[in-house]
């Protein structure tokens, strides 16, 4: 999305307004392995080094390739203390939405509103209706914040909170680490929400205190006392409101064509004629994935495992993998990538030696616009990334989404019908 609006500027003899407000790093285009080498890939590479001169024309921080701070955008601002509360933050990528779980506002934008924003840090929009999403009471065992997000969707559908800025509320959100808060409003793109937010807390405090971005000395007291009030006002009317229960979430999986297509993994795929939006889609949707009404899940064959992506690609998603598979044996039919979100989850996923040896070769830097290309045609991919979307429009790969519980489960060998219940 940049380098039309860098044009844009130049064409305006324009420069870049608030250069230290603005950061750029090298995430969607860029190779997996071999990051010292020149990227092979032609078009990758004009984009990464156009990017970088354009950044170093507008004295613009870019972290590329190599650099200690490189990752996925959506990981690397949290982690070094950029997102911080009652901020509007825009990037162009529609899963911004992710910082809104530090209370900041946060949403994608196109190539010319990126430009509008260089130039003078302001945006025009059209104000969004609310919408707040409450959850209350007790997550059951192996239940994960991508679990809550993929039950909420299934509920409302890939299109139900469209137009909508969505607040998320009660019990289950509160006890929620940042990371699975990040995770849950980072899917709120995937029901056509605008964007997504959580209330900060202390945990939002603790989890920024100390990084290099964060306030400092006085400063920091100063911003605890601002942070602490972005609340709700109590009686605040929502256009719409959606009230469920901790305790009916059970572990999901999508077996559809969108991420509103999900279901419990001890359920059967719903029959057509209980889903609304057309029967001919639906049964359109289930052909291209090689899936039939009323089957289950459980038991289906796996041939790719990707964790990773700005939704799950952080330290915590790794720990629960590496708890899981711990004592197991990859299935040798199955090619797993694990691809941590940033150079400082794989600095950590090192020095917690948190996954042995045998699965530590697996530790990649795959990006999601890489995926497609590296999957033969007709296999099925078990991912972590929120796009279950059709990869290719002719060519088919079949995408299933779900949690990195779930995942590990499924594609090791003893991973039996019991262990995933």
């Amino acid at each position: 999305t940049s380098p039309v609006a860098f044009v844009g500027l130049k064409n305006r003899n324009l420069k870049v307004l608030y250069p230290e407000r603005t950061f750029a790093t090298a995430d969607h285009n860029t190779p997996t392995i071999n990051q010292h080498l020149p990227i092979k890939d032609r078009l990758s590479a004009i984009q990464v080094k156009t990017l970088e001169k354009n950044c170093n024309e507008h004295d613009i921080d870019f972290w590329g390739l190599g650099h200690k701070k490189n990752g996925i955008v959506h990981v690397i601002g949290p982690e070094n203390g950029i997102t911080q509360p009652g901020l509007t933050i825009v990037c162009g990528d529609s899963l911004t939405s992710t910082h809104g779980a530090f209370g900041a506002i946060a949403f994608g934008i196109g190539t010319s509103e990126v430009e509008m924003v260089f130039a003078c840090q302001s945006i025009m929009q059209q104000k969004p209706m609310k919408m707040r999403i409450n959850v209350n009471g007790k997550l059951n065992d192996h239940v994960t914040p991508k679990d809550v997000a993929i039950f909420i969707i299934s509920k409302l559908s890939s299109s139900g909170a469209t137009g909508y800025f969505v607040e998320y509320s009660g019990d289950v959100f509160e006890e929620m680490s940042m990371e699975g808060r990040m995770t849950v409003c980072n899917l709120s793109i995937e029901m056509g929400a605008r964007g997504g937010m959580i209330a900060p807390d202390k945990k939002t405090f603790e989890y920024i205190k100390g990084r290099e971005y964060a306030p400092k000395d006085e400063e920091w007291n100063k911003a605890i006392n601002y942070w602490s009030s972005l609340k709700t006002d109590k009686g605040a009317i929502f256009d719409e409101e959606y009230n469920f229960k901790g305790e009916e979430i059970e572990p999901m999986i999508t077996y559809g064509t969108n991420p509103g297509m999900g279901i419990s993994i001890t359920n059967g795929i719903p029959k057509a004629d209980t889903i609304e939006g057309g029967e001919i889609t639906y049964q359109k949707s289930l052909k291209y994935m090689g899936y039939s009404e009323g089957e289950k899940m459980i038991g289906k064959p796996v041939d790719f495992v990707f964790l990773g992506s700005c939704t799950n690609g952080r330290i915590e998603d790794f720990r629960a993998f590496a708890e899981i598979i711990k004592g197991r044996k990859k299935d040798p039919k199955v090619t797993a990538w694990l691809v941590p979100g940033s150079h400082k989850v794989l600095d950590s996923i090192k020095k917690e030696g948190i996954l042995d040896k045998k699965f530590a070769s697996l530790v990649n830097k795959k990006t999601c616009l890489e995926i497609a290309k590296k999957i033969d045609l007709e296999k099925y991919i078990l991912t972590f990334n929120p796009k279950n979307k059709k990869i290719k429009v002719e060519d088919k790969v079949v995408a299933d989404c779900c949690e990195a519980l779930i995942g590990c489960l499924l594609y090791t060998s003893d991973a039996a019908d019991d262990s995933l219940r």
